[in-house]
């Protein structure tokens, strides 16, 4: 979750089931309020058969969007996680980043006020179950050997809700300590636990050089997807920032294979990510187990091209730490998922344990976060979803003159059938598309309202047809179709 040197901080189940709630730590558990129902059953989220650059998702292709907290909705125990993902859902999102436990911040870390991930004193809750031995946090140490039911009992209860809900979540089994301040508070650190394992520094923590914290690392991990199987709209990603904090690649591909060796013997398996780098990074030793390569900080998506031929899905499942403005990550998330990524998320700091439902508005925080940013993430999930985009790929070769200085576009296309077009910079342009001959259905959306600005249908004799936009202020989407309806769903 940072930029360079900081971390930059991404068989079945709907459980149409009780209302019965578990939001802050002391709420009461109902066995039906945490189980998946049995009646209806979906295979698990997975990459499309017909594109694998994106997903599919009960029956129906999909793109993951979202806005969402600071990954501690369920390891910090004063969090209304209920709250939260009603308000993803009444945005039209439908993706948020969880981490498991394994790792959590103290008060004050990367600048963070009221900080998710970082619960108060007391306010904790880890896979392990803690023992009388006193430790350093002023509470129990951790017996790496022992689990921590009310743990599992709160991470069901959300991935039930969020399934209610139709949202995925990445579930996230390690993060990287950045500096000590964490480490001080990690149940692996030898000092927090009574499992009397060897002395390490922080940065050894996730290598093969430890078979004794590797032991208790697949044990978790084993559990994790246990208590999981049950669950179709997750999948697991292998460690946050992986590139920070002597993190190595062997280690890596140990917890994939940990992960599907605890699979084997289920009707199906879930999807498995890594973080690639901050920025952008051409993957060259896939693991093939491996479904979704995730970046941080990509603007611009310069990874999406880089990694295209891997067929697989390229995610930015992190931004968030440049200012805090809506539109530097609204522009962000058109950018990538126009470019082809299949997955966006950003970090949204309005999110808070006192505002569960994102409507702290004077946070401290190096990022941004919004109820208008999520409402115009909502209009990039409609645009997207508009399309037919299993068909498209990106081509913005189509594009042959109108881009002046200053001005970006990308394009989506089925050349001939439909073009998904994305402009940041400028306030107006006549755009020169190759397109076909034909009749095209032509609509022009403001990405900030999603309100239709402007819509014709055009002729085309086949070659170079001019597009005339709107005066508009930042940004402007495009959508072109063939024959005369309109493509988008839209507020006229």
């Amino acid at each position: 979750m940072s930029l360079p040197g900081r971390r930059l901080l991404s068989l079945s189940t709907v459980a149409l089931l009780c209302s019965h709630a578990l939001c802050a730590g002391n709420s009461d558990l109902s066995d039906s309020a945490t189980q998946p129902s049995a009646e209806v059953r979906h295979a698990p989220l997975s990459l499309h058969p017909d594109n694998p650059h994106y997903f599919l998702f009960r029956g129906k292709p999909a793109v993951l969007i979202s806005s969402g907290e600071h990954y501690g909705a369920v390891l910090n125990l004063d969090f209304d996680y209920v709250r939260y993902l009603n308000e993803l859902q009444s945005c039209g999102l439908n993706h948020t980043r969880l981490f498991s436990g394994t790792y959590h911040e103290v008060p004050g870390n990367f600048g963070i006020a009221d900080n998710t991930l970082a619960p108060a004193t007391g306010r904790y809750i880890g896979p392990w179950l803690r023992v009388k031995e006193p430790g350093p946090d002023g509470a129990g140490k951790f017996d790496l050997t022992r689990f921590d039911p009310a743990f599992f009992e709160r991470l069901k209860d959300f991935l039930t809700r969020a399934s209610q809900r139709n949202v995925v979540v990445e579930v996230n089994f390690f993060c990287p300590n950045y500096d000590d301040s964490q480490w001080g508070v990690s149940p692996m650190n030898p000092a927090n636990n009574v499992n009397h394992i060897a002395p390490l520094a922080r940065t050894e923590a996730y290598t093969l050089g430890h078979p004794d914290l590797l032991a208790f690392q697949d044990a978790f991990v084993r559990k994790i997807v246990t208590e999981c199987r049950d669950f179709d709209n997750l999948y697991f990603e292998v460690c946050n920032e992986p590139y920070f904090g002597g993190v190595t690649m062997d280690w890596q591909n140990h917890i994939v294979a940990s992960i599907r060796d605890a699979e084997k013997d289920m009707p199906a398996g879930h999807l498995i990510s890594m973080n690639v780098a901050n920025g952008s990074k051409k993957v060259s030793k896939p693991n093939p187990a491996v479904s979704i390569f995730n970046f941080h900080y990509c603007a611009p998506p310069d990874a999406v091209a880089a990694n295209w031929e891997l067929d697989k899905v390229i995610g930015e499942n992190e931004t968030g730490f440049n200012g805090s403005k809506d539109l530097t990550y609204r522009t962000e998330g058109w950018n990538f998922i126009l470019a082809g990524g299949g997955l966006y998320d950003s970090l949204d700091y309005s999110f808070t344990a006192a505002h569960p439902d994102g409507s702290m508005e004077k946070y401290k925080a190096p990022g941004g976060g919004s109820l208008a940013l999520r409402r115009q993430l909502k209009v990039l999930h409609e645009f997207i979803d508009g399309f037919d985009f299993l068909r498209m790929k990106p081509d913005n070769g189509l594009i042959k003159s109108g881009i002046g200085a200053g001005v970006t576009a990308r394009v989506l296309a089925e050349p001939g059938k439909q073009y998904a077009i994305y402009v940041t910079g400028g306030h107006q342009l006549d755009l020169k598309l190759d397109l076909p001959a034909g009749t095209y259905a032509v609509q022009w959306l403001n990405p900030a309202t999603g309100k239709i600005e402007k819509s014709e249908d055009i002729p085309s004799n086949g070659g170079v047809e001019t597009l005339r936009s709107p005066e508009y202020a930042d940004d402007v989407a495009l959508s072109v179709k063939a024959g005369a309806k309109p493509i988008v769903k839209g507020r006229e």
